[in-house]
Order: C-alpha cells, then structure tokens, then sequence
C-alpha cells in the first residue's frame, strides 16, 4: 500500500507539472503558442550557438531550471518575433538573480536586448540597489511602480510582456507596474544615465529573439507562452 500511495503520489504531481505546460482550448483560440513544451528545449538554441549550451540547463518534473555555477550560456527562442504578447511563470533561489531579455539580437553580444529583470530584490545585491535594478524593471534603464506585487525569492511569481509597436508594458503577478514608449524622452533619459549609453542602437524596436538569461543562480519557469499581435 506504500509503495502504491508513493506512485499515486507522485504521478499526481507529474500531472500538476504537465499542466503546468499546456494552453486551454481559449488560449488557443486566442493564437498562444508554448515556447516550453514541459519535456525539452525543443525550439530554443545557445545565444551566437547553432544547438543547446553544454551545460547549464535542466528540464525537471515540466520545469525549466538553470543549473547554478555551471558554465551555461543564454538561451534564445530559434523564432524572432515583431509584436507580441509573452507570458510565463518563475521563481529565483533566495538571494538570486535572472531575467528575460527582448528585441534580442546576436549582432549586439554586449547588449543583446532590453532585460525584464527577475531578482530578490531584498537579497540579491543588486537588487538592493533599488530601482532600475529590481524584479520588472526595464533593467538599469527604467524602474517598476512601487507598489508592485512582488514575490521573494523562493515563491513563484507570474509575469507578461507586452509588445504593440513602439509601446511596452511589464507586468507583475496580474499588475501593469512598468508601461514606456520606445524613443521617449522618459526612455533616451534612461538610457543615458545606464551603462547601454554606449550602444547607439539599444532599445530600439526590431524584430528580435526571446532570452532567458544565466547568471550563475537558480532560476526555475513553467509555462512559457507566447502569442503574435496583428
């Protein structure tokens, strides 16, 4: 009886994961597509890699994990994508770091694209450093509301991107807490005071990859998923 109260167990939380990872007949309707299918790295490849970095990334139990102090390398979506709307779900370790980049392109490995930062903002260094550097800033460039619903390390929070032209918005946990306009004079002030300023072309809009960043700490996503806007 134990060992069958063990596989019901765990059979349970697999079929949790798998869920985890799937789109309702609504979001299919609505055009959403998984970038993370709970199994593989089916569509993602090494930034500037022709396949998948040799370490520094595990898929476990339908999560998408980084592997901490590895040698990993970014991941980008194979696909490039315009306007969009992406959505996904993730946690960092207590005091870690990650985020997912935008507008990615491989001509640029310095600055490869804007950065939706993901960090614990009350452990990691950086994040105390407020700001443009905390969970759903556009990263060194513009800061979140400050009232943004926001998770420590170690919890799940939800996140969405939206992308509709030159306008941009970051949302937290169901919350729009950072909405600019590329070539604003809000964004070109911010980039000026950043360490981007020497990027002339930075922050501009293209038609771009997708990033997950490695920063060497623990980073766990589910449900990743996308949906082109007209």
């Amino acid at each position: 009886m134990k060992s069958l109260a063990l596989f019901l167990t765990a059979f349970a939380a697999l079929s949790i994961h798998a869920a985890d990872n799937e789109l309702s007949k609504e979001e299919k309707a609505a055009g959403w597509k998984l970038l993370f299918n709970g199994k593989n790295l089916d569509g993602w490849r090494g930034y500037t890699l022709k396949g998948l970095p040799e370490s520094g990334w595990k898929v476990e139990d339908g999560l998408l994990k980084t592997v901490a102090k590895a040698k990993g390398k970014e991941l980008i979506t194979e696909q490039k994508f315009d306007d969009f709307e992406l959505a996904w779900e993730w946690r960092v370790e207590p005091g870690g770091n990650n985020g997912i980049k935008y507008f990615v392109t491989e001509a640029r490995p310095q600055a490869p694209g804007p950065e939706y930062q993901m960090i614990d903002d009350e452990k990691h260094p950086d994040g105390q450093r407020g700001g443009t550097h905390q969970t759903a800033a556009f990263y060194d460039v513009l800061p979140p509301a400050d009232d943004k619903p926001v998770k420590p390390g170690g919890e799940w929070n939800s996140s969405k991107l939206v992308v509709k032209g030159k306008h941009v918005e970051h949302w937290l946990n169901g919350k729009n807490v950072l909405t600019y306009e590329l070539g604003s004079a809000e964004v070109k002030a911010g980039l000026e005071k950043s360490k981007f300023k020497k990027f002339p072309d930075f922050g501009e809009k293209i038609t771009g990859h997708i990033m997950l960043t490695y920063h060497q700490d623990e980073c766990w996503y589910r449900s990743i998923k996308i949906r082109e806007l007209k």
